[in-house]
């Protein structure tokens, strides 16, 4: 049932609020069933006046809701809250008691609605039987909640793009790994409501942001602690989780959409052209030729960074990279962050260009010991990845290093990792 009310149609101001409790009462009396009523976008509304003697009206009779003959909603959701504490300090007059909860709360939700890896693999056999369609369901539950973190919305979407996209274009109803992919792919770069919302919620948090920022891009380690406003705010907007006592992103998916969120608000001001394309990179296989990557690199960081440069290359070193990147692979293949921390601030990248994966470490240079530390670090991400070769691209902000252009191709653990100084 929808009613739509206007205030004018109650009567003067002081008598309107009188006769809408009247109202409100006859109406559910009435109808003799629990009513749920929804406020959307309450935020917005929370600096008026008229709207906060509405809510506070609608309190009043929620708190005498045991009463003989009183009558109100079952329950009133507000949608659109940001910082429910704050709109109850503006609900109450200044002579009521500051300490009882004005509405239902008094208990945290603590529910939590993600999906594990077995409830996937649950609805994966569900689908798999109704749909007669071949599926590792044990490897696609793990890689859908590796990349979700079992956020249900993103789960279903990946689901259904492989489902409703690709399926149809293939002779076997089989799920394939570069499928999963492929989804991926399509996600990050389509728009949806959520996405939307991530990057709002950035967008108009500047200190969210530059949390954020340091926390995937400069690898940076935060402890969790919801007294701290800027991780509240990012735990409320679902950007932020904890993890083992440490402030994590929620999911890989939202990960890789703020690192391409932010590689395009590097590419758009005006610190970077790039007018490269993909085929002088390829090699003779037409697979991705990443040393020549990493050497026209050089030559780019050699021809428009200096000295002067050095705190805007500090922070944006590894932007930098994956900006320049972006023409290369666009179009055939997409870069999906590890976010994988050790001393070095380590951040992994692999790359899938052409169904083929492509391990790259950007890492800050500290010293010689923390480097061979982290050779070994990625030898041993190189054989989880099942990967022989690996690249090494490293930047040494130390004056006059000397180390600046070189290259060099190193072989330890049976592996060949070619490294690249910029």
């Amino acid at each position: 049932m929808l009613c739509s009310l206007n205030l004018v149609t109650f009567g003067p101001v002081p008598n309107r609020f009188s006769k809408l409790d009247f109202w409100i009462g006859e109406l559910v009396r009435k109808t003799g069933k629990k009513i749920v009523l929804m406020i959307d976008e309450v935020d917005k509304s929370s600096n008026n006046q008229l709207f906060l003697d509405f809510l506070g009206m609608l309190r009043n009779k929620y708190l005498k809701r045991d009463k003989p003959g009183e009558f109100t909603f079952h329950s009133v959701i507000l949608v659109g809250v940001h910082d429910i504490k704050s709109l109850k300090t503006k609900i109450r007059r200044e002579s009521e008691p500051k300490f009882n909860s004005p509405w239902n709360i008094a208990v945290d939700f603590e529910v939590d609605l993600s999906f594990s890896a077995v409830e996937i693999r649950s609805m994966l056999e569900d689908y798999a039987g109704e749909q007669q369609v071949t599926i590792d369901i044990p490897f696609f539950a793990e890689k859908l909640f590796y990349f979700t973190s079992g956020y249900p919305f993103l789960v279903s979407l990946l689901c259904k793009i492989i489902h409703e996209k690709i399926l149809p274009a293939k002779e076997k109803k089989e799920w394939r790994e570069e499928d999963l992919e492929q989804a991926v792919q399509i996600t990050l770069k389509k728009d949806n409501t959520n996405f939307e919302s991530l990057i709002k919620n950035l967008e108009n948090n500047p200190d969210l942001y530059e949390f954020v920022f340091n926390l995937i891009m400069n690898g940076a380690e935060f402890l969790f602690n919801l007294d701290n406003p800027i991780i509240l705010s990012g735990k409320i907007y679902g950007i932020l989780k904890e993890e083992k006592g440490k402030v994590k992103i929620d999911n890989r998916l939202y990960a890789q959409r703020i690192y391409n969120y932010m590689t395009s608000k590097l590419e758009t001001s005006g610190h970077v052209t790039f007018d490269h394309f993909t085929a002088p990179y390829l090699d003779e296989t037409g697979g991705l030729d990443v040393k020549k990557v990493f050497l026209k690199f050089q030559e780019f960081m050699k021809e428009n960074y200096g000295e002067k440069d050095r705190d805007f290359v500090e922070r944006n070193g590894r932007l930098l990279f994956l900006a320049f990147i972006r023409p290369i692979i666009n179009g055939r293949g997409f870069d999906f962050k590890e976010l994988q921390v050790s001393e070095e601030k380590r951040l992994d990248i692999v790359i899938t260009f052409d169904n083929k994966k492509y391990i790259i470490e950007l890492k800050i240079w500290h010293s010689e010991a923390y480097h061979r530390e982290g050779i070994r670090q990625l030898c041993r991400y190189l054989d989880l990845q099942n990967e022989i070769p690996g690249y090494l691209l490293i930047y040494d902000l130390r004056k006059e290093s000397g180390q600046t252009g070189k290259s060099e191709t190193i072989e330890t653990e049976g592996k060949k990792i070619f490294a690249a100084w910029v």
